[in-house]
């Protein structure tokens, strides 16, 4: 559960991220962090998609009635 919402966070931060790059051409992420070239930039484009292939075992999990109870009492 944990790691499904942190996978999701951050493949909203990438989301984001293109959003920003295709809309104002400009990229955030190497903003922060020095640059598209710099490690850190590039250690967070890694954990970003690596996120994204989490998130892709989202769409093939079966759910059932207890997992939205299970998530209204995570609050």
């Amino acid at each position: 559960m944990f790691m499904d919402r942190l996978a999701l966070i951050l493949t909203i931060i990438g989301a984001l991220n293109w959003g920003s790059i295709g809309l104002f051409q400009f990229d955030i992420v190497a903003w922060i962090f020095g640059g598209q070239d710099a490690l850190l930039s590039r250690i967070i484009y890694t954990v970003v998609a690596l996120a994204g292939v989490w998130c892709i075992s989202l769409l093939f999990r079966e759910r059932n009635e207890n997992d939205s109870l299970t998530m209204q009492g995570a609050h």
